[in-house]
């Protein structure tokens, strides 16, 4: 029944944040795709045929068609259904968190995170991210969500890079932040979080497929 109903083909990677995102929407909407869980270390000539980039979430759509960004990912599986409203709750101000967090804060983030990869100071990364955190910051102290009472793509977009940055020196972002980090411990304990959380064996050319329903039930 999974292979009658399969969509496409998603090549991923479980702690990328990139592809925590597009797992969300994928699984709110409930999209039957086949899960190709891949070591970035060593990409299948599948993945780097379907899109050259390299990176992480690719989706296969049956029909033929690549769709190698992230929110574009998550656009087109809250196309088929979206029963949380996520896109109707994105307001402006939500798209341009997603624009800084894509954009001013993962170059931070990077920098704060991997300092001897970048050659950077990790104070001034912090710093430099608590630039963009403090915004998030006072929206939390405001409501529960970023744009407001209900979740919106915004939260759902960003939520796995502000994991990342908490992770790096917990008691620190905790002390400075103390609104989002409450914000952020409530997406990690979401069901939906946990459930595409799941560790899945890395795919090799030949294997069964291993369908979306089936792995995070």
């Amino acid at each position: 029944m999974a292979e009658d109903a399969c969509l496409g083909v998603l090549y991923t990677f479980r702690r990328c944040p990139y592809a925590i995102r597009a797992r969300m929407a994928l699984a709110v909407a409930g999209v039957e795709v086949e899960v190709r869980e891949v070591a970035l270390k060593a990409k299948p000539d599948a993945l780097l045929e379907a899109s050259p980039k390299g990176t992480v979430p690719v989706l296969v759509l049956a029909s033929g068609e690549v769709i190698d960004e992230s929110l574009t990912v998550m656009a087109w599986a809250l196309a088929q259904r979206d029963p949380h409203a996520w896109l109707t709750h994105t307001r402006l101000r939500c798209r341009a968190f997603i624009e800084a967090n894509d954009g001013p804060f993962k170059s931070a983030l990077d920098a704060y995170k991997y300092p001897w990869r970048t050659q950077s100071d990790p104070d001034v990364a912090w710093r430099e991210a608590q630039d963009y955190l403090q915004p998030l910051e006072q929206c939390c102290t405001e409501a529960p969500y970023l744009g407001g009472m209900q979740p919106s793509l915004a939260d759902i977009a960003i939520f796995p890079f502000i994991r990342q940055c908490a992770a790096v020196d917990h008691a620190r972002f905790a002390a400075a932040l103390p609104s989002l980090d409450a914000w952020l411990n409530g997406w990690l304990e979401d069901a939906t979080f946990k459930r595409i959380m799941a560790k899945v064996p890395l795919w090799t050319p030949g294997a069964s497929p291993r369908y979306w329903s089936v792995l995070f039930r």
